[in-house]
């Protein structure tokens, strides 16, 4: 396959086009301007660093240097978890619960997947681990991200309808069941609508490769959103079962 060599001159116009954007929704008053144009510029410098990394990752090709650049990017992943929750859990656990989700889901599928299915030599060799494992953690994080923010946000809404269940003699998964199953879900539709369109929506080229990326991706993203799903809502309630919203911290913004 021809590898396409971009001019700077390309990068620009593109770079030109995301300002525009960043533009529209400023006069539109969406106030998402600033995030927009701080991601993008996020994006060309984690990318650059990102691939000097790789380059020295790649030539040494060392389990203990593999192992480093997966604990980063889990860190990192999330931190963005937590990051895009409204109401998220004080006290570290939005970002304990989300990474230790993460960690069980991907990296298990990662592994999985690298030793039993692709089996390069050795199994955690870089040019493969990486990629599957980038892919895995970036679609697990979304999901993971959607389900708590969902849990968090409609319990504290419907915080009076769960108290109200609780003093009926509930126990607090029956009170919160139908909530913990709306976060699952929206978790989960993401990777749904992307597998319902791959090979028409996206390229059916290399079908094998494409249906074992979705499937892999969508068993991350499934297990990480139900650990999620259950731990933060375990979270919301203490030993006697009362309601504990006071563990959750006041909307950002």
């Amino acid at each position: 396959m021809d590898v396409i060599e971009l001019a700077w001159w390309q990068l620009a116009l593109a770079a030109l086009m995301v300002v525009a954007l960043a533009g529209c929704t400023a006069a539109m008053r969406l106030g998402m301007s600033r995030s927009l144009l701080v991601a993008a510029a996020r994006t060309v410098i984690q990318l650059a660093l990102v691939g000097l990394v790789l380059e020295v990752l790649f030539a040494a090709s060392k389990l203990h240097w593999v192992a480093l650049m997966a604990l980063g990017m889990l860190l990192i992943a999330g931190r963005e978890v937590m990051a895009r929750q409204k109401r998220r859990l004080i006290g570290g656990w939005a970002f304990g619960i989300g990474t230790l989700a993460m960690f069980l889901s991907s990296f298990t599928v990662t592994v999985l997947t690298l030793t039993a299915i692709i089996g390069p030599e050795p199994w955690y060799r870089p040019q493969y681990a990486i990629p599957l494992l980038g892919m895995m953690l970036g679609n697990t994080m979304t999901g993971v991200a959607l389900a708590l923010d969902r849990l968090t946000d409609t319990a504290w809404r419907q915080r009076a309808v769960i108290e109200n269940r609780l003093m009926l003699g509930q126990r607090w998964q029956e009170a919160v069941g139908d909530i913990r199953r709306e976060a699952m879900r929206s978790g989960l539709m993401p990777m749904i609508n992307a597998m319902a369109a791959a090979g028409v929506v996206s390229l059916p080229g290399m079908m094998t490769g494409q249906i074992l990326v979705m499937f892999t991706i969508t068993l991350g993203t499934g297990f990480g959103t139900l650990a999620a799903v259950a731990a933060g809502s375990r979270r919301l309630f203490d030993g006697r079962e009362r309601l504990r919203l006071d563990r959750l911290a006041p909307p950002k913004g």
